[in-house]
């Protein structure tokens, strides 16, 4: 294949963070985004905030504000330990757009109204924002639109259905701030702008929330949220501004997720539940290492099998992982259990620890794929129970070579196998970080 084209379908952190990853690894990329039909904030981790200075973001990062104050009801009990940057996503995905150009992606605004393979080329025809039609030639597909992504009957996994409603409020200027607090029907987040502007989300049950036609949603959310103790500095003052919006947010993953010419990364891979307050964090997870997939799939065809298996292996373990994270969420909530939204949330997706304590005799070294210089590649990794993709190395220094070298020797101590191989300073560093891992 000579000079390919990578087509981006969605221009969220997901799409962005693969598209900026392929241009650095020298691919043309073209990337459609159709512009948000509504306004959200959302709160936003240090931890994420590096994963975006990392894949090249920006000027989007510019939007995001200093952090402020999340106070959390749950269980009866409030704290006030946490903090979060709160984000307009409407002005961040457009200054996403412009990191994109800067970064020279060619960005269609615009919706896909189709997309075919044919002579060993997609096509794809896009309606485009300012009007008229244009159609678009490409070579691999990155699917990244999120939930709305068409799954063209791919098997998936789905949670517990639940709907997330979104009813905006104006009332006068104040501190940002955000606030969690659970009900006995579900659970709530708000967030209130400088400018006066205050978003207040309830999730609640798709099936036993008995929600009400569309024309009464806004009094059935104003009815709650007059309720709740957290709501109350949200709607002081304040008066609900247009429609409400309804969105799934349903834990979903696609169990089919990468193929010899597409892949699907972020939301469009597997959507969390919103609980564990990882959606920007889950979909940079999926992405960043997404562009060695692709850059596999399309230099080295042989590896094909190698690069599918690292990625769908990522996907579902990052699944699972945040599926129990907010399984737990649900299990700390002691008031309500036997309620249906709290009920059928409590042992979903399983009952398997987060995490577990490892013992040496869990511990083992397989070959496994991983990244290596832009490209996916068989490696012998450490695999444990809580990391079943394998743990390549430590600053560097591969682990599962060092672990097979202890247990050849087993009748001298780890401190001083690791002292002959690495020297005194980084044989004790590593010999400890072993056994504070529970591997030695």
């Amino acid at each position: 294949m000579t000079d390919p084209v990578i087509l981006v379908f969605g221009g969220g952190p997901a799409g962005a963070a693969v598209a900026i990853g392929m241009t650095r690894l020298g691919y043309r990329v073209t990337l459609i985004a159709k512009p948000r039909p509504f306004e959200a904030v959302e709160g936003v981790s240090d931890r994420v905030i590096k994963g975006m200075s990392g894949a090249g973001f920006k000027l989007a990062l510019e939007e995001m504000a200093e952090p402020s104050a999340r106070q959390v009801t749950w269980n009866g009990e409030t704290n006030d330990a946490n903090t979060e940057h709160l984000v307009s996503r409407r002005r961040f995905d457009q200054a996403l757009l412009l990191d994109l150009s800067r970064h020279g992606v060619d960005v269609i605004s615009g919706r896909i109204r189709s997309h075919v393979y044919e002579n060993d080329q997609y096509q794809v025809m896009v309606d485009c924002a300012q009007g008229g039609h244009r159609r678009v030639f490409g070579d691999f597909i990155v699917e990244a639109r999120g939930r709305a992504a068409p799954t063209a009957g791919l098997p998936r996994v789905k949670g517990t259905p639940t709907v997330s409603l979104l009813q905006h409020w104006h009332g006068p200027p104040s501190q940002p701030s955000s606030a969690v607090e659970s009900f006995s029907d579900g659970w709530s987040w708000m967030a209130a702008q400088p400018d006066g502007r205050r978003y207040l989300q309830l999730t609640v049950d798709a099936a036993s929330a008995d929600l009400p036609p569309k024309h009464q949603l806004a009094s059935w959310c104003r009815e709650r949220l007059e309720r709740l103790h957290q709501a109350r500095p949200y709607i002081n003052r304040a008066e609900p501004v247009g429609d409400v919006y309804g969105r799934t947010s349903t834990a979903i993953l696609c169990e089919r997720s990468v193929a010899d010419r597409w892949i699907r990364v972020g939301d469009a891979a597997m959507a969390v539940d919103p609980l564990s307050g990882n959606g920007m964090f889950q979909a940079l997870s999926s992405a960043l290492q997404a562009p060695a997939v692709v850059n596999t799939l399309i230099r080295h065809p042989e590896r094909a099998e190698l690069a599918k298996q690292f990625h769908e292996m990522r996907i579902e373990g990052l699944f699972y992982r945040f599926a129990r994270i907010g399984r737990d969420f649900y299990l700390d909530e002691a008031r309500w259990r036997d309620r249906p939204f709290w009920q059928a949330r409590r042992e979903w997706p399983d009952t398997q620890p987060i995490h577990r304590d490892v013992t040496p005799d869990d511990v083992t070294t397989a070959l496994r794929p991983v990244v290596k210089d832009g490209l996916i590649e068989e490696e012998r990794v450490v695999i444990t129970p809580d990391q079943p993709t394998g743990v390549w190395h430590l600053n560097g220094l591969p682990l599962a070579h060092l672990l097979d070298t202890i247990r050849s020797q087993p009748q001298r101590s780890p401190t001083s196998v690791l002292t002959e191989q690495l020297g005194p300073e980084k044989g004790q560093f590593v010999a400890l970080w072993l056994a504070k891992q529970g591997w030695v």
